[in-house]
């Protein structure tokens, strides 16, 4: 399995749609999903990655800061940091705020808009991907609009029929449909993160730069998949084939931090998201994130969040809203 791959199974994700949509021209929204939206898949995610497939027609779609995109039937555009947006048929004309034209769903089904000026008609579906921290690393760099025009990806017609039958049958209320979305969901977020790959500026930085270098992607993977290990600058450049100096000079180039430092933050992702998920003890958590006593994960813990692990777990559980975010 390459190392992108093991990555996206250690951070894991789910994916649904929430609401199927049928505008006439003329026509502008703004539109952004809160969490809450998506409590029918999963509990609130940390993290949401806001989605639009143009089942029928043609629109456009806007991000501040951005060049506008048109979306044809066919199309999908994904928001890794879940932007505030405008679509429309034109992202110029005066736009309406979407929650107020969320129709409830009849039964078990979408929750739906109909809206628009009378005119040519465009029908999509939105999703999301959500998931807890350990995501952050990955969407960090990404930009704010991603297309990907699923005609052109491999098994195109197979994506568009699946999408296209979870959709339908997520309407009907069907209660497998949320299983079929959330594969699909991940599917399409795999293919624009490689897409991705192929086209970053050789200037970002980051875990995605990482991982695109073959040796420097291989030593990201052991990490993120052998967390608990000791491990050393030395045992990484050994396992990818590279001097200790050379491969500590690299990993920090392409990723921004060297190796060890980066182990710990990605170490404390995992112990913030197993904390706010509150099923194990703080010192199963300190075995689980690779710390040899429950005192040394909490002066780590501590020293990059600001607070013992139990003020921060008490402080979730109550709502206060502390962030997971390390030190770079």
């Amino acid at each position: 399995m390459d190392a992108l791959s093991d990555v996206l199974r250690v951070v894991g994700l789910t994916g649904g749609i929430f609401l199927e949509a049928r505008f006439t021209a003329p026509w502008c929204i703004t539109a952004q999903i809160g969490p809450e939206q998506c409590r029918p898949f999963m509990t609130a995610p940390e993290y949401v990655l806001c989605f639009h497939y143009v089942v029928q027609g043609e629109c456009m779609v806007a991000v501040s800061g951005s060049p506008p995109l048109t979306l044809t039937a066919g199309d999908i555009v994904l928001l890794p940091h879940n932007g505030a947006h405008k679509l429309g048929s034109q992202v110029d004309i005066p736009a309406v705020d979407a929650g107020p034209l969320i129709s409830p769903p009849d039964g078990l089904g979408l929750k739906r808009i109909d809206y628009g000026g009378g005119g040519t008609e465009c029908a999509m579906v939105c999703g999301f991907l959500g998931g807890d921290g350990q995501l952050e690393p990955l969407i960090a760099t990404l930009p704010p609009l991603m297309k990907i025009a699923v005609r052109e990806t491999p098994g195109a017609e197979w994506i568009a029929q699946s999408f296209r039958y979870g959709a339908r049958q997520a309407a009907e209320g069907d209660p497998g449909a949320a299983t079929i979305m959330s594969k699909i969901s991940e599917l399409l977020f795999v293919e624009a993160v490689r897409r991705y790959l192929v086209t970053m500026p050789e200037d970002h930085t980051g875990f995605l730069a990482g991982m695109r270098d073959p040796a420097i992607g291989k030593a990201l993977s052991l990490l993120h998949t052998q967390v608990a290990r000791d491990w050393t600058a030395e045992d990484l450049a050994n396992a990818v084939n590279m001097s200790r100096s050379a491969f500590a000079e690299k990993f920090a180039a392409l990723v921004g931090q060297p190796p060890i430092k980066y182990l710990t933050n990605w170490r404390m992702q995992i112990a913030a998201h197993k904390l706010r998920e509150g099923k194990l003890s703080i010192a199963q958590i300190a075995f689980d994130t690779g710390y040899e006593s429950e005192a040394a994960f909490t002066r780590a813990f501590k020293r990059e969040l600001g607070v013992p692990p139990a003020t921060w777990r008490r402080r979730v559980t109550q709502g206060n809203g502390v962030s997971a975010s390390v030190s770079g």
